[in-house]
C-alpha cells in the first residue's frame, strides 16, 4: 500500500508540485491583497481623521468690534496662548497703536489649535503662525501696482458735479482745482460749455483696492479763463510754456465748492448792517458755515482772534509788504496762532459769520505796504516763480508731448467727433 503511494506521487510528482506551488501562490497574494485593502482602508481612515483635525477655520474682524486678545479668548485659547501670540505680535507692531478700522483675521484647526494671526494695517500685513509648534512672526507690505486712467467732458452746472459724473473720485477733483488755483477762480470763472481733461496715475492691489491716485495732466478750457494746462514734472505742475503754474497768490482763497462773490472791492458801498456809505475795502466770499479758508500765500500769522465787527479774525504777512486778512470766521485751524509760519494753501480757519454779517461768508482784504488793494485787479497776481531749467527742458517737452496725446486721446473720447477735431486744430 505504502509502495504504492510512493509510487504514484513518485510518477505525478512535478505535477502536484506545480498544482501545490500555483495554490499556495495565489493563497499568498488573496490574503496580501486582502491586508493591503484592510491596511490602506484604515490609513485613508487616519487621514481622513488628520486632515479634518487640520482644517482651517477662518474669522475676520475689525478692532472696533472686537480687541484681538478678546477674540482670540472667544477661540478657546487659554490665557497663557493667548498672552504668547499678543507680545509675538508686538515684536513686529505696536499693538497700542491700532486703529478701530485695522482689520484682522484668527485661524484655528477643527480640534482648537491655533494656526494664525493676520492683521492688515494700511498697505502692510503682520502675522503671526504656529509652525510646528513654535510661533512665528513677520510683515510683508502688499504690492502695489500703477495704471494711467484718464476722463474728459464738459461742464454742466459746476466742475465738480461734472467730474463726478464720470466717477471721479472728490480727492481728484480737488487736486485738478489746486493745479489751475493760481489762474482760475472755479468760484466765478466757470461757465457750462467750458471744457475740462484729465490723465492720472491711479495705484492699487491685486485685490483691486485703490490705494491712490495722482494727477499727471491736466486742461481747462474756458470761455472767461481761455485754455490753461498743467503738466507734472520734478514734483511741480508747469504750463504749456514751461513755466510753473504756481504764483505768489492763490486765485481765491476759497476752493470751488458752493461759493460765489457776494461782494466786490467798493469804496463807496452802502454798508447792509449800519446802512451808511462805508468803503469796502476787500472782497465777500458767501459760502455754507464751516467751508476750509486757505492762505493765498506764504506768510505768518500775525493776529489771530475777536476783532470788533469782523468776528473771529486772522491776518497774515507775505513777503513784499503784503498783508491779507480773512474775516467773519465760525473757527480757526489748530496751528492757526500768530506766530505761526503757513504755506499757500494751507487751511488757516473756517467760513461763519461772526461780527457784523448777514450771513455766511469769508470777508477777505489784502493790502500792500499799509494801503488796501483790489485782490481781483491786481497786476503782478499771477506772476509765474520760475520755469523749467534750460537744462531739463528738452526732457520736459518730451514728458510734456506724452500728456497732450493722453489729454486729446481723452477728449476724443468724451467730445463729439466735429467739435473734438476744432479743438484739436485750435490747439495745434
Amino acid at each position: 500500500m505504502y509502495q504504492k503511494l510512493i509510487a504514484f506521487f513518485n510518477r505525478h510528482y512535478r505535477r502536484y508540485h506545480d498544482l501545490m506551488f500555483y495554490s499556495l501562490t495565489l493563497a499568498v497574494i488573496v490574503l496580501t491583497t486582502v491586508l493591503t485593502i484592510a491596511v490602506t482602508r484604515d490609513k485613508n481612515q487616519r487621514e481622513l481623521v488628520n486632515s479634518r483635525e487640520k482644517e482651517i477655520h477662518v474669522t475676520d474682524f475689525t478692532v472696533k468690534q472686537k480687541p484681538i486678545y478678546v477674540a482670540l479668548q472667544e477661540a478657546g485659547l487659554d490665557n497663557r496662548e493667548v498672552s504668547e501670540i499678543v507680545d509675538k505680535l508686538n515684536s513686529v507692531t505696536d499693538t497700542r497703536k491700532l486703529q478701530p478700522d485695522d482689520e484682522y483675521s484668527i485661524s484655528t484647526t477643527t480640534n482648537g489649535q491655533f494656526a494664525m494671526l493676520l492683521l492688515n494695517q494700511g498697505l502692510t500685513r503682520y502675522f503671526v503662525a504656529d509652525a510646528g509648534g513654535q510661533l512665528v512672526a513677520g510683515k510683508s507690505d502688499v504690492e502695489i501696482l500703477t495704471r494711467v486712467k484718464s476722463t474728459a467732458g464738459e461742464i454742466q452746472n459746476s466742475l465738480f458735479e461734472s467730474m463726478l459724473k464720470d466717477d471721479v473720485t472728490v480727492p481728484l477733483i480737488v487736486d485738478l482745482t489746486d493745479a489751475f488755483s493760481w489762474n482760475i477762480d472755479f468760484n466765478t470763472e466757470t461757465r457750462n460749455g467750458d471744457q475740462f481733461a484729465a490723465v492720472w496715475e491711479e495705484h492699487y492691489t491685486r485685490d483691486g483696492v485703490i490705494t491712490g491716485q495722482d494727477l499727471v495732466a491736466a486742461m481747462y478750457k474756458g470761455q472767461v479763463t481761455g485754455e490753461n494746462y498743467a503738466f507734472y514734472y520734478n514734483d511741480e505742475f508747469f504750463d504749456k510754456t514751461g513755466k510753473i503754474t504756481k504764483k505768489m497768490f492763490l486765485k481765491s482763497p476759497i476752493s470751488f465748492r458752493g461759493v460765489r462773490i457776494s461782494s466786490r472791492f467798493n469804496p463807496n458801498r452802502m454798508h447792509p448792517i449800519l446802512r451808511i456809505r462805508r468803503p469796502h475795502l476787500g472782497i465777500d466770499y458767501a459760502a455754507p458755515t464751516g467751508t476750509p479758508v486757505q492762505v493765498v500765500a506764504d506768510g505768518v500769522v500775525t493776529f489771530a482772534g475777536k476783532k470788533g465787527g469782523f468776528g473771529n479774525y486772522v491776518e497774515v504777512r507775505h513777503a513784499n509788504n503784503y498783508v491779507t486778512s480773512y474775516g467773519h470766521l465760525s473757527r480757526f485751524a489748530k496751528k492757526t496762532k500768530k506766530g505761526t509760519k503757513v504755506t499757500q494753501g494751507d487751511t488757516i480757519a473756517y467760513v461763519g459769520s461772526t461780527g457784523l454779517s448777514t450771513g455766511p461768508h469769508l470777508d477777505f482784504r489784502i493790502k500792500q505796504n499799509n494801503k488796501f488793494i483790489d485782490f481781483l485787479k491786481m497786476k503782478n497776481r499771477n506772476s509765474a516763480l520760475r520755469s523749467v531749467p534750460k537744462e531739463q527742458r528738452e526732457d520736459f517737452e518730451e514728458v510734456k508731448e506724452l500728456y497732450m496725446q493722453a489729454l486729446n486721446e481723452a477728449l476724443a473720447k468724451a467730445l463729439p467727433p466735429a467739435q473734438n477735431a476744432e479743438d484739436t486744430q485750435e490747439a495745434q
